[in-house]
């Protein structure tokens, strides 16, 4: 018999087949998680480079520190835009409200014993008050960035695309305030 044909004898013996499945490691349980957060932005109403959102940084394991959005679980008897406000202020320091929703980002990990289905739910926060603070312990650093620096800055693929989204919706909201007459620049003929 050749190499090929033992071969493809291995392949079509289901014995072989299941010693090899008995020795693989033990299925993980799986475990649905959904949090929630959002780019709470400052100077909506002002010039585009104005616009700054408040961004968290964490140390990952490897000591580099990666910049995000703010995020976390959602409480029993929170919505989604609850958690969101309240995840910005615990770990910025800044407080928001909901304008729009940004979208969803849904992603898979392993970790302690149990493999993660994660979904978080991001909006859009107009900035109310507040002063940055790291004091958050899953928080190495805040910053506030410009809006324009947000796709170098963003550590992720899935949240430099929400942020695009985020500047799409601002410019809408900017362009329908000042088509309403809601603008605080003169209109045509005015002084």
């Amino acid at each position: 018999m050749s190499a090929a044909e033992r071969s493809n004898r291995s392949r079509r013996n289901p014995r072989r087949r299941q010693a090899r499945a008995d020795t693989e490691a033990p299925k993980l349980r799986t475990v649905r998680e959904t949090s929630a957060g959002g780019l709470v932005v400052d100077g909506l109403d002002g010039p585009p480079a104005t616009r700054c959102a408040a961004l968290i940084g964490r140390t990952d394991r490897r000591g580099r520190l990666l910049w995000s959005l703010p995020k976390g679980h959602i409480e029993q008897g929170e919505t989604a835009e609850q958690t969101a406000m309240r995840e910005v202020a615990e770990e910025t320091g800044i407080r928001g409200t909901v304008l729009a929703s940004l979208g969803s980002i849904d992603y898979w990990f392993v970790t302690e014993g149990r493999r993660v289905h994660k979904t978080v739910h991001h909006y859009l926060l107009r900035f109310l008050g507040g002063e940055l603070s790291d004091e958050d312990l899953e928080v190495t650093e805040v910053a506030w960035v410009p809006l324009s620096e947000l796709p170098s800055r963003l550590a992720y693929a899935d949240e430099r695309k929400l942020a695009a989204i985020a500047t799409r919706l601002i410019d809408d909201m900017n362009d329908d305030d000042t088509n309403n007459g809601n603008s605080s620049a003169p209109t045509p003929g005015e002084k």
